[in-house]
Order: C-alpha cells, then sequence, then structure tokens
C-alpha cells in the first residue's frame, strides 16, 4: 500500500513542491516549524527507516537534501539549515530541512505555525527558483 508520500511524490495528493528529479522529491510541510521547512523523500522507495535504504538511494537522497538545504538557505536568509530525521509520523523515509536562526527553531514540541495557503506557495515558489540556480 502506497504511503501519503508516495501518493503525494506521485501527483495525487497536492503539495507544494520545492524540488524534485526522477528519485526524490522536496516539498514544504504542511505543519511547519518555521517558514520553509521542507520535507525530502526518496520518489520509488517506501521503506520507514533511513538506515534499511540501499547505500545508492542513501547517498542519492543526502546529496538530493543538501541541495535544497542551500536552496532554502538563499530564499530565506537563515543562519543555516537544521536537519533532522524522525520518521514517527509517517511510514515512509523522509528528511525535515528547517530553517535555523536559533537552537530553538528546531524544537518538534513547540507550536506549528498555521500559514494561508498563498503564503506556502509564495515560500515554495522562492524555494524552487532558488533551487533551480543551482
Amino acid at each position: 500500500m502506497a504511503t501519503i508520500f508516495t501518493k503525494i511524490a506521485a501527483g495525487e495528493i497536492p503539495s507544494w513542491k520545492v524540488a524534485e528529479n526522477e528519485d526524490y522529491y522536496a516539498f514544504l510541510d504542511i505543519s511547519p516549524l518555521k517558514e520553509g521547512h521542507t520535507l525530502v523523500i526518496p520518489r520509488k522507495v517506501e521503506k520507514d527507516y533511513i538506515f534499511d535504504l540501499d547505500s545508492d538511494c542513501y547517498a542519492g537522497l543526502w546529496a538530493f537534501a543538501r541541495k535544497v538545504a542551500a536552496a532554502i538557505k538563499a530564499a530565506t536568509g537563515c543562519k543555516r539549515v537544521g536537519v533532522a530525521v524522525l520518521g514517527m509520523e509517517v511510514p515512509h523515509v523522509h528528511i525535515h530541512l528547517v530553517p535555523m536562526d536559533s537552537e530553538t527553531d528546531m524544537d518538534f514540541r513547540k507550536k506549528k505555525l498555521e500559514l494561508p495557503a498563498e503564503r506556502f506557495a509564495a515560500i515554495a515558489a522562492s524555494i524552487s527558483r532558488e533551487f533551480d540556480k543551482l
């Protein structure tokens, strides 16, 4: 059975796409810690645990995430992009990339932002433009 993230990457469920290629897909988290909080997933592999990925998929996922992180940093002007691999909420490998100006920006216990669709669209477009420049 396909996960919600597989359906998102296939275009069956709408998302705020930031970047994609044949193997990986990046989209905005709909309950972000900060504006620009992005999830990066393998497109064709439905593993629940990142360390269960084969070596090529694992390396490719991190290379793609690195490029997405550079785009997030350029688009948001943050000091750093934090990385978290939790994987408890959806049984599909995903990397959280969170724009950070302080360590508290990576506190997953804090209240998530609620943004209007127009703001999500603007953020996604901004990160996507930066990604395309890389």
